[in-house]
């Protein structure tokens, strides 16, 4: 509580200053009566979620083929509501202006229920996942300890499902939940990239994977990795033009990035199989079966005695 009762006069003030902005700079608040979606709720949503495609291993143990059935349709059936609601949020927000008086309650729930239809599918998918980071990494001691420590699984993980809600246009909550994980992990997967199945990051911080990346099969990328646009189109003014045309690389079945490597552009094809190495730059096409690495840098070590490498200098 303040001690000087004569700076609490300022106050008032402060407050109409503030409420003038909200008219000018009114992209910056949301003042209408329809709420948002909520980011508590869609935090929510991941954790029961995660309980569904990893049941056992969070909030809820000693589950056995007696009591899972019951537990996951208490969770399903939940889960239903809750998405419906924050999906309905999302679409009311988006039609507001076009369409006033669009039911979007309506519009919501058979989305929600093909999401939940879609999480079968999404397991299978996520067990091919598990199982490449248990071949891709040598210290992975068991699958269960990549589904209880790897950040990269997890952010593949609400990648997995939040495509599938930006494959139902559905707008806002993808890529709430793909923030969620990015702020977690360091790992930022945008919900419109496309990536088969058997996918890898390995420790994963840093990691950035545009929204018209194009990944096949059995993909594994190492920290830092950048798979970015070139270049932006723009309409006549000169503004940027937004949409899903594609800025991002396509890579093939069986690529490997290593780490700090960065690929960019919509044209840029690295073919089956290729391995580009750490700190590379690409902004062109390589060819299947391909090593791409930067030539051995000269190193400078500041009082050595001795070396026997030419590529070292002795300051």
């Amino acid at each position: 509580m303040a001690t000087d009762v004569r700076l609490k006069d300022e106050l008032s003030s402060i407050t109409d200053q503030l409420v003038e902005t909200y008219t000018e700079c009114s992209r910056l608040n949301h003042l209408a009566h329809e709420p948002l979606p909520s980011r508590d709720a869609v935090a929510d949503i991941v954790g029961d979620l995660f309980e569904v495609l990893y049941p056992g291993y969070g909030k809820r143990q000693n589950l056995h083929i007696g009591n899972i059935g019951y537990y996951v349709g208490s969770l399903v059936d939940a889960l239903h509501d809750k998405l419906a609601t924050q999906i309905a949020r999302a679409l009311r927000h988006e039609l507001c202006d076009e369409s006033p008086h669009a039911d979007c309650v309506k519009m919501a729930e058979p989305k929600a229920v093909e999401l939940l239809r879609r999480l079968a599918d999404v397991r299978k998918t996520l067990e091919i996942d598990v199982e490449a980071a248990f071949r891709g990494d040598p210290a992975a001691r068991s699958h269960h300890e990549i589904i209880f420590c790897y950040p990269g699984l997890e952010a593949i993980t609400v990648y997995r499902v939040a495509h599938e809600l930006h494959r139902l246009a559905v707008p806002f909550i993808p890529r709430m939940m793909t923030e969620l994980a990015h702020a977690k992990t360091g790992i930022d997967i945008h919900p419109g990239a496309t990536i088969g199945p058997g996918f890898f990051i390995d420790h994963g911080t840093g990691v950035v994977i545009g929204e018209t990346c194009e990944i096949g099969r059995g993909v594994k990328l190492y920290q830092g990795v950048t798979l970015g646009a070139l270049s932006f189109t723009k309409d006549d003014e000169g503004s940027l033009l937004h949409g899903s045309y594609k800025r991002h690389p396509t890579l093939r079945d069986g690529v490997v990035v290593y780490a700090n490597a960065t690929i960019l552009g919509g044209q840029t094809v690295i073919g089956e199989r290729t391995v580009v190495g750490s700190n590379v730059w690409l902004t062109e096409s390589v060819p299947p079966d391909t090593t791409v690495v930067l030539e051995k840098p000269k190193l400078r070590l500041k009082g050595a005695k001795s070396t026997n490498d030419p590529l070292m200098y002795v300051i």
